[in-house]
């Protein structure tokens, strides 16, 4: 175990938008440096659905997400802790989140019991019966290895009464207070979660509760699970002012094009979600003019690129009727060439953004991405 008192984590805002809080900045991690904005692919079983590390590198991944809960059901913490950690696991030599279980607690409450003690839950992998403490979850964050990783929180659902959301906060708070005192790795940035569901003073209220912890990086949890759009830019409105300047700031689970670029407009510096690879397994592209359903007939003649901004391999190679013939026909090789060109995407909307947060252009490129992403124009403020 690494017993470096003064580990590698600082994060430097380079440039912010005076009109927004939009940051470009620098988080300096043990395995590299991310500049922010940045998007995180999800890896949630050590592996990002049908791409290779390389792939990956190409694509301007430079973190990724795994899942702490999937990853303790199998293969198990303690075989990836045997074969050095998770970053030599999955041979990803770039920086790794790793959540908290946390969310799937709440994705999966029909198979658990929450306490104020922890989480029982069965498996759904084979029904076996197991028990989630902050203490529990940081024994496996910690064997896991990655760079950063979450406190063990509780989600509530969208729609939740405010008693349930002040006890899901309350409990919140003293696991983090729990987790903070388990943590055992200082070559391991340590993020407090703030909830609260969508009443403002509990999510200020939240803020304040995590801020003596955030010493690395603060996330925003419970958003982007089923609330309209506009509701969730609202509570990230409220927050805005609470929140720390000198960290990064990490709103969980989302993805989608229209929330990256609301999101930076709000502050945000990290985001993650699986939309890019889901959608891609189904036969959808993001693109620079919108969502492309590549399994549609309407393509089965169409020879261009998939999107002709893109410079991603499949952009390069392959066209849309290639695309199509691959998602119809069920090979396995449309998922990849689609979800590469999504992160590829993804991460590409992230850098234009960043770059125009340092040339003062933010407001504009916000403008021309409405004007140019069909669709995206839902839910804009």
């Amino acid at each position: 175990m690494t017993t470096n008192p003064n580990p590698p984590f600082s994060f430097e805002v380079i440039a912010a938008d005076p009109k927004t809080g939009a940051r470009a900045g620098i988080f300096h991690t043990p395995h590299g440096d991310i500049e922010t904005p940045v998007y995180m692919p999800v890896g949630t079983q050590a592996t990002v659905k049908g791409l290779l590390p390389r792939d990956l590198k190409e694509a301007g991944a430079q973190i990724i997400l795994s899942n702490t809960y999937h990853l303790y059901m199998r293969p198990g913490h303690e075989i990836v802790q045997k074969a050095g950690g998770l970053h030599k696991f999955m041979h990803w030599d770039r920086p790794i989140l790793t959540d908290s279980g946390g969310f799937q607690v709440f994705s999966l409450a029909q198979l658990n019991k929450i306490t104020d003690e922890g989480v029982w839950f069965h498996s759904h992998i084979d029904g076996s019966k197991h028990f989630f403490t902050p203490e529990k979850v940081m024994e496996i964050e910690n064997a896991l290895g990655a760079d950063i990783i979450m406190q063990f929180d509780e989600c509530s659902e969208y729609g939740a009464d405010r008693d349930y959301a002040r006890r899901a906060l309350d409990r919140t708070v003293r696991w983090l207070e729990r987790c903070a005192a388990a943590h055992g790795r200082p070559d391991q940035a340590l993020f407090p979660i703030v909830q609260g569901n969508l009443y403002e003073d509990l999510r200020l209220e939240s803020v304040a509760a995590a801020r003596p912890f955030a010493r690395y990086g603060i996330g925003i949890g419970g958003l982007s699970v089923g609330e309209p759009k506009p509701r969730m830019y609202e509570i990230l409105d409220a927050m805005r002012p609470a929140l720390p300047e000198d960290v990064p700031r990490y709103l969980m689970g989302v993805g989608s094009p229209d929330c990256l670029v609301e999101g930076v407009m709000r502050g945000i510096d990290m985001f993650d979600c699986v939309l890019a690879t889901r959608i891609a397994r189904n036969g959808t592209a993001l693109t620079s003019k919108g969502k492309i359903v590549v399994r549609n007939a309407e393509y089965k003649e169409d020879f261009s690129p998939l999107d002709e901004e893109c410079g991603c391999y499949c952009c390069r190679h392959y066209t849309k009727a290639y695309l199509r013939h691959l998602v119809n026909a069920g090979e396995i090789l449309a998922a990849t060439l689609l979800s590469l060109h999504n992160v590829t995407f993804l991460t590409g909307l992230m850098r234009g953004m960043r770059e125009a947060i340092l040339r003062g252009t933010l407001g504009e490129f916000r403008e021309e991405f409405y004007a140019r992403y069909a669709g995206a124009a839902e839910g804009k403020m």
